[in-house]
């Protein structure tokens, strides 16, 4: 039996607040103070540039702060040097990115993954790209059960930070769809298969509209019309669930938030200084990839043969982020800490004991702070911040059995 800690708040129970002068850490993607020489995931070997800057402040020496941002070179063992070529094109731009993703679909179906060897059979797939009201082109991507079986609800997919639906999430789809749920997913512009500059965000905000505008469409349809409808975040994934809810508090019948990232710690938040010269460079140079950087990799894979997979994501965003990306998630973040108290949905917050990217106490802190009626906190011991698609077989389908369970019960009453 894998061990989890739950807590579930049932209808009408009493809401308690925690107190907000508790230390949460958030390890986020993107932060870490300017003298931190930032590591790159380990898919890549690095080659190291270094900036200096010199900030002055009344009264004071100037403090030189120095920056060291990485260049990437591709290799990938055990596929041609063809394959390796193609995964080093310049991704800046969509099209890169879709010719790299072609050519990798059949490498991915081999992978020695169980999302991919035991996804189940019979799932309907279907891809498509529409423009939005912006003009700009979405990748987009459904998975549904098996002909004959009826669609139970509609499942909204919110991918994290530099990620695509099109990888590790197929086969997480492809298991939900497998329950009898309508499983919809995104790329975000600049991100994945869609269309815009890889890795950028120029208004967080806006990517929440993008997201909002295609999943109405989904909804209107008129297979789904009169279904239940819910969101499912992972990571900045999370975040981008809770500004929707937020935005359209009674249009969603339930939020699945994984390693949710929605609170930054104090002890983490770069100094006011180190503040002043990323916000200053944000606006001289907002596309340049200068936000210092963690390895993600050795901290978001508990199993060490799903962590050297990670490297076929060949569309994944993995250089520093770009200055006005990183500003972004920051300002975010603080929105969202301080409105928690306002999510209100029906909620399920699940997050690795273990996590050193989204710690979960802050998912402890969402949920205490949530006025949601209906929430629950799964807590699994010892599990990594990829928690979907990084964990030992029998744990990754413990949680995804606890997703669908979790669904079905919210159905069942509606």
């Amino acid at each position: 039996m894998i061990p989890t800690t739950q807590i579930n708040k049932p209808v009408n129970h009493s809401h308690s607040n925690m107190n907000l002068s508790l230390t949460f850490r958030f390890r986020s993607e993107i932060l870490s103070q300017l003298h931190f020489t930032p590591i790159s995931p380990i898919k890549h070997p690095l080659k190291k540039q270094e900036l200096h800057f010199s900030t002055n402040h009344k009264g004071s020496k100037p403090m030189n702060t120095k920056l060291t941002v990485t260049a990437k070179k591709t290799s990938i063992e055990g596929v041609s040097e063809e394959l390796n070529s193609i995964a080093s094109y310049n991704l800046d731009f969509a099209y890169s990115r879709r010719k790299v993703r072609a050519a990798f679909i059949e490498v991915h179906q081999q992978l020695d993954h169980c999302l991919f060897k035991n996804a189940p059979e019979g799932i309907r797939t279907e891809e498509w790209y529409e423009r939005n009201s912006r003009g700009l082109e979405i990748f987009c991507k459904s998975w549904l059960p098996r002909p004959g079986v009826p669609i139970k609800a509609s499942v909204c997919f919110c991918h994290g930070y530099g990620d695509t639906c099109t990888f590790f999430f197929e086969g997480i789809a492809r298991r939900i769809a497998s329950s009898g749920y309508g499983v919809y997913a995104m790329d975000y512009p600049g991100f994945g298969l869609s269309e815009g500059l890889h890795g950028y965000i120029p208004n967080f905000d806006d990517l929440v509209d993008d997201v909002i505008e295609h999943y109405r469409r989904i909804k209107e349809r008129p297979e789904l019309r009169e279904l239940p409808r819910f969101i499912l975040g992972q990571s900045m994934g999370g975040a981008v669930s809770i500004k929707v809810h937020l935005k359209e508090p009674n249009n969603w019948d339930g939020m699945i938030l994984v390693a949710p990232m929605c609170k930054i710690a104090d002890d983490v938040m770069p100094s006011d200084a180190v503040m002043k010269v990323l916000t200053l460079l944000s606006k001289v140079m907002p596309k340049a990839k200068l936000f210092p950087n963690q390895d993600l990799a050795e901290l978001a894979f508990r199993e060490p043969s799903k962590r050297k997979l990670a490297v076929y994501n060949v569309i994944c965003y993995d250089d520093n982020p770009r200055l006005k990306t990183g500003m972004e998630l920051l300002r975010t973040t603080k929105e969202i800490e301080s409105q928690v108290q306002k999510v209100s949905a029906p909620l399920l917050v699940i997050h690795g004991g273990d996590d050193k990217v989204t710690d979960p106490l802050v998912s402890r802190f969402l949920y205490e702070s949530a006025s949601s009626k209906d929430k629950t906190l799964k807590i699994y011991e010892g599990g990594y911040h990829c928690i979907l698609e990084g964990e030992p077989d029998e744990r990754i389908f413990a949680v995804h059995d606890d997703i669908v369970s979790w669904l079905n019960s919210r159905c069942s009453t509606k």
